[in-house]
């Protein structure tokens, strides 16, 4: 096994952003690269700053594994799903009555019953007081969007016209239970990033825990998918095509082999783009998201962008956009416009070009398909 200790004096850095990055953020990745066992660093188009690690960034390590390399909400990721429908289909009335139900089918919180507690992991978390947060969040959380940048949007293939479902969630509470644990008990620390040794009983706990998160994730998804379609066909009489499914998420560390040798690779907001592997790049609540296959190309770790990236931290975006400002960015797009106040955040001016962002991430993948936002449905 590789010694932390042995390493080069930097970790080798790729920066597939393309553009001169604000010093904040230069500064993390210079401090990225400097940390015990870090080996490569990879930037992503949409990098931005974060707690601890830009999001945006891909570590790879021999052993080491910084919980704040992967962030607390472990296994966030994307489904995306076609039906046999037109987005034609989704006209006023159809956009209207979702729009009505889908806080009820996906809440942005809890289903007040719990009726979709159906995770049962082979293995039980590392700590009881995890167990604990499974049984008590995990029950009524199950099936639940939250909030931020998490949504449901309906699209339209710009090419056929078929509708297709795209869904941005991930493990809940159960995830930043996880991160928080296990930053709380840490092996060691490299400036200022707690780690935890992956031979370790902590490195070993950290594992079991992330994978149990992100398996709890997938299915969070899932139910969503599952919910909306049931809401879908009793409309429009839409049905899924089970064969279009597309599920990945962008907040993980997985034993990678990479240039000869395995690898412990964490990404925090990049998306696993290996050769032939199709994944999602969502761009903002008005904006153009695109399905890609990825090219395997090993300089970046073999990842790519999550999504278009934050242009304006969500302080900033509260301050400088208006309501008004946000309803005219939706233009064309059914949203929940009552809620417009609360979603300034999350303004399509908030965010970077996604069609920058995909321009510069031609090395690592290639676009599959393009499209447009329907209806976007975010909790709140």
């Amino acid at each position: 096994m590789a010694d932390p200790q042995h390493r080069p004096a930097l970790a080798t850095l790729i920066d597939a952003s393309g553009e001169r990055w604000p010093g904040d953020v230069a500064k993390m990745i210079d401090t990225t690269r400097r940390l015990k066992d870090a080996r490569h660093v990879a930037v992503m188009p949409d990098v931005h700053l974060a707690n601890g690690f830009c999001v945006g960034t891909v570590l790879a390590t021999s052993r080491l594994l910084y919980p704040t390399a992967v962030g607390g909400d472990i296994g966030c990721g994307m489904l995306a799903m076609a039906f046999n429908a037109s987005a034609q289909q989704v006209g006023e009335h159809v956009a209207h009555r979702l729009l009505c139900v889908l806080p009820t089918l996906v809440p942005a919180n809890r289903h007040p019953d719990g009726r979709l507690a159906e995770f049962n992991p082979r293995q039980r978390l590392s700590a009881p007081k995890l167990q604990r947060v499974l049984q008590r969040d995990g029950r009524v959380q199950l099936g639940t969007l939250g909030r931020g940048n998490h949504f449901l949007e309906l699209q339209r293939d710009t090419q056929d016209d078929r509708l297709w479902l795209m869904v941005h969630t991930g493990s809940r509470g159960l995830g930043q239970a996880v991160s928080t644990h296990h930053l709380r008990q840490p092996d060691g620390s490299s400036h200022g990033r707690p780690y935890v040794d992956a031979y370790s009983d902590a490195g070993r706990g950290y594992l079991r825990d992330l994978g149990i998160a992100r398996a709890y994730a997938r299915l969070n998804r899932i139910r969503i998918a599952q919910a909306t379609t049931h809401a879908l066909h009793a409309l429009i009489g839409a049905r899924p095509d089970p064969a279009s499914i597309i599920h990945t998420d962008h907040n993980h560390v997985r034993r990678e082999f990479v240039e000869g040798r395995w690898l412990y690779v964490h990404r925090k907001g990049a998306a696993p783009a290996h050769a032939g592997r199709v994944t999602v790049v969502p761009g903002s609540m008005a904006a153009p998201s695109f399905h890609v296959i990825g090219k395997g190309d090993t300089p970046s770790l073999c990842s790519c962008a999550h999504g278009a990236g934050r242009r304006l931290d969500r302080t900033t975006a509260r301050r400088v956009v208006s309501t008004n400002d946000l309803n005219r960015q939706m233009a064309g797009v059914w949203f929940s416009s009552q809620a417009a106040s609360r979603l300034t955040d999350e303004a399509p001016a908030a965010y970077k070009d996604i069609r920058r962002v995909m321009k510069r991430q031609g090395r690592q993948v290639r676009i599959l398909r393009e499209l447009e936002p329907v209806l976007n449905y975010k909790g709140f």
